[in-house]
């Protein structure tokens, strides 16, 4: 099994870069080529929304991907250290931390939802050191080499 693992400041321009190397790696690790594309906007937006999940925590940590090429399958997490019961719950102390649903929490639920459209194995988990979420999609082995 071989991890590639990434970390960056929670900054919307770093997220462009973390989709160009998920891309890569789920090539060479034999993602089929048409899948690519989904692969790219799944990673967009998982970190999209550990970007913004930082930001309005004011959480100075490190948004960290891992990109885990295994024997059948090819994963990606992507974790966030802000605390929470349940996705879609508020960050204690955010702004707007009222029982009614506003633009952030709906953002946020669009986003899995769009992730969830694009992957079929996902899974999401949260807790008080923060969330994760976990896509995966099949590899095939590659062929012989070209002559």
């Amino acid at each position: 099994m071989a991890t590639v693992e990434l970390r960056f400041s929670a900054l919307p321009e770093h997220v462009r870069t973390a989709r160009l190397v998920a891309a890569a790696v789920a090539r060479r690790a034999g993602v089929d080529e048409a899948v690519l594309d989904e692969v790219r906007l799944a990673v967009g937006e998982a970190c999209t929304r550990a970007v913004g999940l930082h930001q309005s925590g004011g959480i100075s940590a490190p948004v960290h991907v891992s990109l885990i090429e295994e024997e059948k399958q090819f994963s990606i997490e992507v974790g966030d250290e802000a605390p929470r019961t349940a996705p879609g719950d508020k960050v204690p102390g955010a702004r707007g931390a009222s029982d009614e649903p506003d633009a952030e929490t709906e953002e946020d639920e669009m986003g899995l939802a769009v992730i969830s459209g694009l992957v079929d194995d996902v899974e999401v988990t949260a807790g008080e050191h923060g969330g994760l979420i976990r896509m995966s999609w099949p590899t095939t082995p590659p062929g012989p080499p070209l002559p």
